[in-house]
């Protein structure tokens, strides 16, 4: 009999490996649809950065939400609506239509990850943060590797217009597994135990909060750009890898999904490793920086180097493993960094982690675009991952400025001026 805390992240595993197939399906039948439709690369480019559009403006109002109403409610409504506009997809008639998919299943999406955020805090330990982002994240990156060979299978079968409609109903059902099993509050689940709340936190619930907006955007500023410089490497892998094997090596369809499947499966081993690790160094040293920061650097800087190693590789198959490779020192990055939010602010937790991810939504756009148009320009499949090299090294120069031990404070205590009364707080 597992426990209802095992069910609730598993639960949560199973969101964010459909929420990466939803998203990432695209790129698999990309080439198929630009054929169809006759649109260019930077046309494509356009269409997978659609969805970064409302990641980037509801992102933040998506955790707030969270914090306010409870990750329950909340993603009931965010998972209908990314299931609505995957199925969507199957009707789209153009160029027009796909752009407006993605930008609705955009907005779905940009509420899921703070919001289940804001679930977990209730429902795991803190010495088990790392672990659960990285377990989590791992999904995600499942899906990214199962839905290239899944997606061409469909393909196959239905066209790719009965892939998107498959995935659209699967979606869908994950809804009726959560509204049934989750609370927002642990102890008001029918199924809990007292030995699964030894160890979780006492915790508000989640209620009306007036957020410090200003200063915590402003505390949780590195955070956000140290994402964005990863968000857009994983970008480049997530909407351009199986393109790169298709068209950039003249695989076939079955074959290009199975390279970038195999590329996709080191990173669902680099989400787990990342977090164990994080949280290995913090039990081990109780330094919170360290046990983040650390992982952090190690994923970046090897998955730069990896990148580089590439630009100077001929062999097709040499070149696929580097980018495995790359990928697993890329999603190291994940759970700490997703940790980061969490040990800054619990008490906006939803808020914190989607100001972080604002970061990868702007990467996003400006990853998808930028490497659509240099491609059309040059003809180069190479090129465009310069830029990537660039912002990992930056990144790991920021994330200096994170300081994940150092918790946010509601009401920071000093001296207050009022006129020429000055009061001193003693809390």
């Amino acid at each position: 009999m597992f426990s209802a805390p095992s069910i609730v992240l598993f639960l949560l595993c199973v969101l964010y490996f459909s929420a990466y197939v939803d998203r990432v399906n695209i790129s698999t039948t990309a080439s198929l649809m630009r054929h169809e439709f006759g649109i260019s690369n930077a046309e494509m480019g356009l269409v997978f950065s659609a969805f970064s559009y409302p990641y980037v403006l509801f992102m933040v109002f998506g955790g707030w939400l969270a914090d306010r109403f409870g990750a329950r409610r909340v993603l009931i409504a965010c998972v209908t609506v990314a299931a609505v506009a995957t199925f969507a997809t199957s009707m789209v008639t153009g160029l027009v239509g796909l752009f407006a998919c993605r930008l609705l299943l955009g907005f779905g999406e940009s509420v899921m990850f703070p919001s289940a955020t804001r679930g977990m805090q209730a429902w795991i330990p803190q010495d088990r943060y790392g672990f659960v982002q990285g377990i989590t994240h791992s999904f995600s990156r499942l899906g990214n590797a199962v839905t290239p060979p899944i997606v061409a299978a469909l393909v196959i079968l239905w066209g790719w217009r009965g892939s998107f409609a498959a995935m659209g109903v699967l979606t869908v059902l994950w809804v009726f597994f959560w509204a049934y099993y989750y609370r927002d509050d642990p102890r008001d689940h029918p199924k809990i135990v007292p030995e699964d709340l030894v160890d979780l936190p006492e915790r508000a619930p989640a209620k009306a909060r007036r957020v410090p907006w200003r200063r915590l955007a402003w505390r949780m500023a590195p955070v956000t750009f140290t994402y964005f410089c990863y968000g857009w490497s994983a970008w480049v892998y997530l909407n351009w890898l199986p393109s790169f094997f298709l068209d950039g090596h003249g695989f076939d369809l079955k074959k290009s999904a199975a390279f970038a499947s195999g590329v996709f499966f080191a990173g669902v081993v680099g989400d787990t490793v990342g977090g164990l690790m994080s949280d290995a160094i913090k039990r081990r040293t109780g330094n919170v920086k360290l046990a983040r920061l650390s992982v952090l650097w190690v994923g970046m800087l090897g998955s730069a180097a990896c990148l580089t190693a590439m630009m100077f590789l001929e062999d097709v198959m040499i070149i696929t493993m580097v980018l495995a490779a790359g990928f697993f020192f890329l999603e190291l990055v994940i759970a700490p960094a997703w940790a980061v939010p969490m040990d800054i602010a619990p008490q906006y937790g939803g808020t914190a982690s989607a100001m972080m991810n604002i970061g990868f939504a702007l990467a996003g756009i400006l990853s998808s675009v930028t490497f659509g148009l240099i491609l059309d320009l040059t003809g180069s499949w190479y090129l465009p991952f310069l830029c990537s090299i660039g912002l990992l090294l930056a990144g790991t120069a920021t994330s200096l400025a994170m300081h994940p031990e150092r918790q946010f404070i509601d009401e920071p205590s000093g001296p207050v001026k009022t006129g020429t009364l000055r009061i001193v707080s003693t809390q």
